[in-house]
């Protein structure tokens, strides 16, 4: 029977450390404020996790087990550094107003179609985005689309197998979403 039905794990058992959000060779690792910001509570958070570790755990917690747990955090700790060490603080309030760059708030409707809701897109880091929340990040598709675009521009999307929506830019702002709430970190 594999040992993935069996209740029975040995110290020595792969460790599995969840893979970050990945930065395409070569190309800067741009965050914003708040992005950095989040970096840094996560790292804070990991550090804390590794000295309640070392510290025994919570005393429930098999010796096996904070081992295997304690190799993960050590490993997260070490790519979080990385990604800190690499990070290029990009402020959005520096960003020319009238055109799409890195932090941009884009405001977009469909072309032509006055009756459908507006979509709104925040350009980030690849560590602060989160599709569900609007944030892509400054490397994914879309975003490159909308990058060095102006208000009242139309840019062609692919949605799912669809040929293409046109998409209007109808609003750029450098202020919406950009700060750290409570819920953030």
């Amino acid at each position: 029977m594999s040992k993935a039905f069996t209740s029975e794990e040995t110290p020595d058992a792969g460790v599995v450390v969840p893979a970050r959000a990945p930065l395409p060779s070569g190309t800067p690792n741009y965050v914003t404020p708040r992005g950095l910001s989040l970096l840094q509570a996560e790292l804070t958070r990991l550090e804390a996790e590794r000295e309640r570790l070392d510290a025994g755990g919570d005393g429930e917690t098999k010796v096996a087990e904070r081992m295997r747990r304690g190799a993960v955090v050590a490993a997260q700790i070490n790519e979080l550094a990385a990604r800190l060490g690499s990070a290029v603080v990009v402020d959005p309030r520096g960003q020319p107003r009238d055109e799409v760059r890195f932090g941009a708030t884009v405001t977009l409707r469909p072309a032509g179609d006055d009756g459908q809701p507006a979509r709104r897109y925040t350009i980030v880091g690849v560590d602060e985005a989160n599709a569900a929340e609007g944030r892509l990040a400054f490397v994914s598709p879309l975003a490159r689309a909308l990058l060095g675009r102006r208000t009242g521009e139309v840019i062609e999307m692919r949605v799912r197998r669809d040929t293409g929506n046109a998409m209007q830019i109808v609003a750029i702002d450098y202020a919406t979403g950009l700060e750290v709430t409570a819920t953030d970190g």
